[in-house]
């Protein structure tokens, strides 16, 4: 999968200037996909019905999908992020690197959680998936925070050490870390996540760095996850048809 699956934006360097010349920002259009996953699946956990043997199991391997796509996160920032700021200002991401520290540890207790839930009896199911609910509804609070704390704080020290050049570069080599199952699983979220002039942007990269085979099979992946207004702007920006054999 191209590099350009997940391309980052454009932001201002400073929040209270919206007229200042927009800086490259690596955080935004990967937080706004895990904000999407982490809501949906937090929906999901809420409604489950643990009387549903099909439904529990799908619910329950979406908590675990959502816990290794966090967990993929954490360690991708960990070593390429985290690590820029290091290099070129000690200690510049220690609050973010204290807080993903606690993130690993909550993550194996929801995965401790959803295993207990998942060979749990008839009558043990129900108050254990609403504890199940309610420890990861304060994990995706408090992620809701850090990412907030990233893209201001971090977002500025990155800003302050590196030129968009090099941030672009850093970028690139985090992707090329990446399999290219793992860029699919990511843009099943972020596709749908972005706003119409990002999605376009993200998806006319991935075509000019692809075959025409791939590209089509990436807008067969996002297609079922975006609703069908933002499909209708989606296929116009891109020149294709909106329903498939339309000519």
């Amino acid at each position: 999968m191209s590099s350009t699956l997940t391309r980052p934006t454009k932001a201002p360097a400073h929040a209270s200037d919206p007229a200042a010349a927009p800086r490259l920002d690596l955080y935004a259009p990967i937080h706004k996909a895990l904000r999407l996953a982490m809501s949906e699946t937090l929906v999901l956990v809420g409604r489950l019905d643990v009387h549903d043997a099909a439904e529990t199991i799908d619910t329950l391997a979406r908590v675990d999908a959502l816990l290794d796509l966090l967990q993929r996160h954490v360690e991708h920032e960990n070593e390429f992020v985290h690590g820029a700021i290091e290099a070129r200002c000690p200690n510049g991401a220690a609050r973010t690197a204290e807080d993903h520290v606690e993130h690993l540890a909550s993550i194996e207790a929801l995965r401790d959680e959803t295993r207990t839930l998942r060979s749990a009896g008839a009558d043990a199911r129900a108050p254990l998936a609403l504890r199940l609910y309610h420890h990861l509804a304060l994990f995706v609070a408090e992620n809701f925070q850090h990412m907030h704390v990233e893209e201001t704080a971090n977002n500025t020290a990155l800003w302050s050490l590196y030129t968009d050049a090099e941030l672009m570069a850093l970028h690139d080599r985090l992707l090329a870390s990446i399999p290219p199952v793992e860029h699919l699983e990511v843009a099943r979220w972020m596709v749908p996540a972005l706003d119409p002039a990002e999605r376009a942007g993200m998806l006319q990269g991935v075509r000019a760095t692809v075959p025409p085979e791939a590209f089509l099979g990436v807008l067969g992946h996002v297609r079922p996850h975006v609703d069908a207004r933002g499909w209708t702007k989606l296929a116009r920006a891109l020149g294709v048809a909106e329903r498939p054999g339309q000519g």
